[in-house]
């Protein structure tokens, strides 16, 4: 964080009364604005443009705009081959869709071929809410961060969703942007930082360490100031980038805390939960537990009941911290 966003910091999140967005519009916005600075921006969806805040930029660019129909396969290879002729290709739907239909397609025509298109998964994790476990895609990290060249990237509210989509038209890798459907807190502002592999602590501690993606970084930053009621002292560290994972910043958390507790709105298997696992048991082992869906699908429900079902809030998380250093 910026000098400009320690009231971020030091604000009672608890209480606070933070503005809400969905994150998918900061996407929008942000694709809009890439367009904006260069004309070999171009998008293409698979008929999803209002649910993925596409149609921002399809209204301000028909002519770069290619609505592909339901058809994810062909939404891919077409951005792939877009890509081979020097054009900056985002392709979006619904994260159950993309990669969850088309990971074949996305594995051998962009990663192989090392093509830069920024795959666009909305509606992730259980917070979809009623339309169940069928679209609450929550094996899309780990799918995506296992591909050689891929960048994977979670961010934590709708500023940040913008700063994430700018910052990956100008990027030559490709790329996965994961997206939320609800409103949630807008916890970062215009001046707050975003770079592509860079985590970042959002609150200094010394008897653990919370480590969040997400929608989850919001529920993280509640958690530690539970926590702090009882005198125990939590860092927290938000992590934008899955991969490549900013280990510097990691490592040096973990040495300092003994103690990682991961947090996701996705499968901790092979997610940012499996991430920080493999880093650690590498270079740093540390004790460590893992909050998110744990081998099981989600189910229909209103979002915030089902974040309460499977453990996905700031008083979860809190018990779970508690385990940690008990």
């Amino acid at each position: 964080m910026s000098k400009s966003d320690s009231n971020l910091v030091t604000t009672k999140w608890a209480s606070y009364k933070f503005e809400t967005e969905p994150i998918r519009k900061g996407f929008g916005r942000g694709l809009k604005k890439a367009g904006e600075a260069n004309e070999h921006v171009v998008a293409g969806c698979a008929d999803l443009t209002d649910s993925t805040q596409m149609s921002l930029f399809k209204e301000a660019f028909p002519d770069r705009f290619i609505e592909i129909g339901v058809a994810e396969q062909n939404l891919v290879t077409v951005g792939s081959g877009l890509a081979a002729m020097g054009k900056i290709p985002f392709v979006s739907s619904y994260a159950a869709f993309s990669p969850g239909r088309n990971w074949e397609q996305i594995r051998t025509t962009i990663c192989l071929n090392d093509q830069p298109v920024k795959i666009v998964g909305s509606h992730a994790g259980v917070s979809v809410g009623p339309d169940g476990a069928t679209h609450q895609m929550l094996e899309d990290i780990a799918l995506m961060r296992v591909l050689p060249n891929m960048v994977v990237v979670v961010p934590g509210d709708s500023i940040e969703a913008e700063k994430a989509t700018l910052a990956l038209a100008k990027d030559s890798r490709p790329a996965y942007l994961r997206l939320a459907r609800e409103a949630t807190p807008i916890i970062t502002t215009e001046s707050s930082p975003f770079v592509i592999g860079k985590a970042y602590v959002y609150r200094e501690g010394t008897d653990l360490t919370i480590i969040a993606t997400g929608t989850m970084t919001y529920q993280a930053m509640v958690a530690a100031e539970k926590l702090a009621g009882d005198n125990i002292s939590a860092e927290v560290i938000h992590v934008p980038t899955i991969k490549p994972l900013d280990a510097v910043t990691l490592l040096a958390s973990a040495r300092k805390t003994g103690k990682v507790l991961t947090v996701e709105e996705a499968q901790i298997a092979g997610g940012l939960g499996g991430a920080v696992a493999e880093l650690l048991s590498e270079q740093a082992p540390t004790k460590m537990l893992r909050i998110g869906m744990k081998d099981r699908f989600g189910e229909s429900g209103k979002p915030e009941e089902l974040l309460e079902h499977f453990g996905l809030t700031a008083k979860h998380i809190a018990l779970q911290a508690y385990a940690l250093i008990s």
